[in-house]
């Protein structure tokens, strides 16, 4: 390719390639996970993380006449709500920090991409309360690092920049073992460094001008199972069924367009259409929505500000009626559970697993359960659709996985309307701990203390099984043993789930435990569970032990000592 520069639509092309090549290789990427448990989702959750944004560019990208404000904005904004795990994050952070440094630029030079490179590491080490070598920012930083470098050094072509970064943050990533040292023992990369690769070799791949198939689902959102919007249903059931009209306009606003404003914007008009695109700039608001009621998107919009560009097509005229009959007719009414309740002081939301640990966190006062954990973590915009959901001037977040916490620390700072106070839980047991700790007649500072430092006092083992072979943590490892993990590394490994759950938690145990909780999952039999119960009782007779069902899938047992 003989330009030296890239435009608004090049660049879209290059998001929507490096998009789907990770989306392509995520499996790939989620073995790479160190421990070899059955759910490695780096590579799944970078994947929703970027498609999020990859939906909003390609509608954006699909209306035409594409500008580097509203791309910029597209990326950044969709990426940072659909943010999932700590990978996700930190790549929504990349993102962020990237748009920033060529968001002014009608086309992106050497000089431009290497400063915006050095954003986006900035804007992602920031977002990290405590920053990891060896790791994608690791992989990011190396890459921008030659970046800065060739661009000193006076290179000017695109082509060449971009090939010698690529490799170079490669040689990076082929590094990561040696400066992380779990890695080296897992035999492994970073998993989000080598995400990272696929964005950028996806994204080179369109910039050399290869046929990629840009295609990206638009459809209506699921959300951990169930489809949001009014017509999911009927899309679901007839996935050639449309809705009719195209509908697009630019809303000139009059009033303040945040990012809490745009989200309610856009749940309303996912709750009825789909292929919805939303894209604020300053003054003006870019809106693209397919819906069988053209004039409803109109009249809300019309709160906003005056409308221009207006524009409405008839995708399937022969077919408006009955589109509009049956998505009526799918229209479920509002649960009871989904309604606000009244207004109090203190709010609590539990990201949980399993039904039985959903119920608990329930009986304990928890107003709002995230369904999540290990096997499907919570994107930030799923925090923010909780918090509208409960109705309390401060909320206290309870997220029970490390790989969660960056989401809910994202969600808090886009909220300004109400206090939210993420308490880090790495584990449910940490999280019901932190929750029965809650003193009503304390300030919402002491209570955080409070659970902070009863928190500390869980240990945590959990159950589940190989899905390789491996050595780690002294223990030699094969595909389809059970596992016993621990707050720190593997703690038993063995053929038989009881076996290994008993031994996990002789590992636990201190003199100062005085009570052992046992959450079994769906897959355990209540009277199996109860033998464990009794086993551990018989060798640490003066601990308290309770036995409930969690419900949870994947980990056979969830045992917490404190």
């Amino acid at each position: 390719m003989d330009s030296n520069t890239i435009d608004a639509g090049l660049m879209a092309r290059m998001f929507l390639a490096g998009a789907k090549n990770l989306e392509s290789k995520k499996e790939w990427i989620n073995e790479l996970n160190v421990f070899p448990v059955p759910d490695g989702d780096t590579g799944t959750n970078m994947t929703m993380t970027i498609m999020a944004a990859a939906r909003e560019v390609s509608a954006l990208y699909d209306m035409g006449d594409i500008d580097m404000v509203s791309l910029c904005k597209a990326i950044s904004s969709g990426s940072l709500r659909g943010a999932r795990g700590n990978s996700g994050v930190i790549l929504s952070q990349l993102f962020r920090g990237f748009t920033k440094g060529v968001k002014e630029c009608q086309e992106i030079t050497v000089p431009v991409l290497a400063t915006a490179f050095e954003k986006a590491v900035e804007t992602a080490y920031k977002a990290v309360m405590k920053p990891k070598e060896g790791t994608i920012l690791t992989v990011a930083k190396g890459g921008a690092v030659k970046a800065r470098e060739l661009a000193d050094a006076g290179v000017t072509d695109m082509s060449e920049f971009l090939g010698q970064v690529i490799a170079h943050a490669d040689g990076v990533l082929l590094q990561t073992p040696e400066l992380l040292p779990v890695l080296k023992q897992a035999g492994v990369v970073d998993s989000g460094g080598q995400g990272l690769m696929q964005v950028l070799k996806g994204a080179y791949d369109a910039y050399l001008g290869k046929e990629i198939d840009l295609t990206v689902d638009k459809g209506t959102v699921a959300v951990f199972g169930q489809v949001a919007g009014a017509a999911g249903y009927e899309a679901q059931a007839n996935a050639e069924i449309k809705f009719g009209y195209c509908t697009e306009f630019i809303i000139m606003l009059n009033k303040v367009f945040n990012i809490k404003t745009e989200m309610d914007f856009k749940a309303y008009l996912e709750s009825i259409g789909d292929s919805i695109v939303v894209v604020a700039d300053e003054d003006v608001v870019k809106v693209h929505v397919h819906t069988n009621d053209p004039g409803l998107a109109i009249q809300k919009a019309l709160k906003y500000g005056a409308l221009s560009n207006m524009k409405i097509d008839n995708m399937r005229l022969e077919h408006q009626e009955k589109l509009f009959r049956m998505s009526k007719q799918d229209e479920k009414p509002v649960e009871e559970d989904d309604l606000p309740g009244p207004k109090k002081d203190v709010g609590f939301i539990a990201v949980s697993v399993g039904s039985g640990i959903a119920e608990i966190f329930k009986g304990l006062g928890v107003d709002y359960i995230i369904e999540g954990g290990q096997t499907m973590n919570p994107s930030t915009e799923d925090m923010l659709n909780a918090i509208d959901k409960v109705n309390a001037d401060t909320i206290f977040i309870l997220p029970n996985n490390k790989n969660i916490i960056l989401a809910a620390n994202q969600a808090q700072s886009l909220v300004k309307d109400k206090k939210i106070v993420v308490i880090p839980t790495k584990t449910v047991p940490q999280g019901i701990t932190a929750v029965i700790n809650y003193v009503p007649g304390l300030s919402v500072e002491e209570n955080e203390e409070t659970m902070l430092s009863e928190m500390k006092s869980v240990a945590t083992g959990q159950v589940t099984y190989a899905v390789r072979d491996t050595n780690i943590d002294g223990q030699e490892i094969r595909q389809g043993d059970f596992m016993g993990l621990g707050d720190h590394g593997i703690l038993s490994v063995g053929t038989a789930i009881s076996s290994v759950a008993f031994k996990m938690v002789d590992a636990m145990m201190t003199e100062e435990k005085e009570l052992i909780s046992i959450y079994y999952g769906e897959e355990i039999a209540e009277e199996d569970a109860g033998k464990l119960r009794e086993q551990i009782g018989e060798k640490y007779p003066d601990c308290d032990i309770e036995l409930q069902y969690g419900g949870q899938p994947i980990y056979y047992y969830i045992i917490s000592a404190e």
